[in-house]
């Protein structure tokens, strides 16, 4: 892509003057070293370097704005420095604090862990782990579209190739980012190496969706967990397992029940059942966990192998 900047290790990206860094304060633990490392989506590098970069488009709008952002931590809290032009500072804030899981309040979580010994052993073994969430309902629908049927680490690459040709770039600490393209850009692409055109029409279904505002965190949020899903299964490509990711994990739910079966699994393990649980056992377990069920459910998938 074309920039006005120069070229970091092959790659084109746009200089920008950073604007002013803006701090969070979290309530309760907190880790962006064990959010940086999860891997989740497309997202399979876990490389930390004190660094977590990311390069997305903002919130609102038709998601026509595109920010690259530099998150660090330290003693005095998280700390958020934006690179784009015109930005909305706030809501450039408080879409990162929804993506780190820093817009609840953690205290809160160490409760749960108090009333369910399971649970408090998984927080004591994995400090400060949050849920890390999709950049946005439009990339996380984005992302299913391409990800569905082919093998994740290869539709990653896929993707950060479809993000280098048309999205734009930033350098981050010394690194190159690239945003996914905006829902206008994706619709002008008109093929592309590796996305079959009938991937590339779905991805482009979505891009209609999200301009028309059916793909804001808002209006998924207002709409409720069960409609939601319903609407996004009407396009093309998007069926229960990813209408649920996408509500659950882009909107920052805390609290929805997703019976996976790898947390069914080590539930029926770490309770002492020796086989996984079923839905309904799950569901009855996890009535514990509230209101809080969705981060105790990515505790137990994530922090069970820790636990001897």
């Amino acid at each position: 892509m074309s920039g006005i900047g120069g070229t970091v290790r092959g790659m084109t990206t746009t200089r920008t003057k950073p604007q002013p860094t803006t701090t969070l304060q979290p309530r309760g633990p907190f880790s962006l070293r064990e959010l940086a490392t999860f891997g989740f989506g497309s997202r399979l590098d876990t490389r930390y370097d004190g660094v977590l970069r990311m390069a997305f488009c903002v919130d609102g709008a038709g998601y026509a704005q595109q920010v690259g952002v530099e998150v660090r931590q330290d003693d005095a809290g998280v700390h958020i420095r934006m690179h784009g032009d015109d930005l909305p500072a706030a809501a450039v804030t408080a879409q990162v604090a929804r993506i780190l899981s820093l817009d609840h309040d953690g205290e809160a979580f160490l409760r749960v862990g108090r009333r369910d010994p399971v649970i408090g052993r998984l927080q004591a073994v994995a400090p400060g782990l949050r849920p890390p969430q999709f950049h946005s309902p439009y990339e996380a629908a984005a992302w299913a579209v391409l990800s569905a049927r082919r093998p994740a680490r290869q539709m990653a690459a896929v993707q950060r190739q479809l993000a280098a040709a048309h999205g734009r770039g930033f350098e981050l600490a010394g690194e190159p980012w690239h945003a996914f393209p905006t829902p206008a850009r994706l619709l002008a692409v008109t093929s592309f190496p590796g996305i079959p055109e009938l991937k590339l029409g779905r991805l482009q279904a979505v891009a209609r969706a999200a301009l028309a505002g059916r793909l804001d965190v808002a209006h998924l949020v207002a709409a409720g967990q069960p409609a939601a899903m319903a609407q996004l299964q009407a396009l093309p490509g998007i069926g229960p397992f990813y209408s649920a990711l996408i509500v659950v994990r882009s909107c920052g739910l805390a609290d929805a029940l997703v019976a996976e079966p790898k947390a069914m699994a080590a539930a029926g393990r770490l309770y002492g059942r020796g086989e996984p649980l079923s839905a309904a056992e799950f569901a009855d377990l996890a009535e514990a966990w509230r209101p809080f069920r969705t981060w105790a459910t990515v505790l137990l998938r994530a922090a069970s192998p820790r636990l001897s």
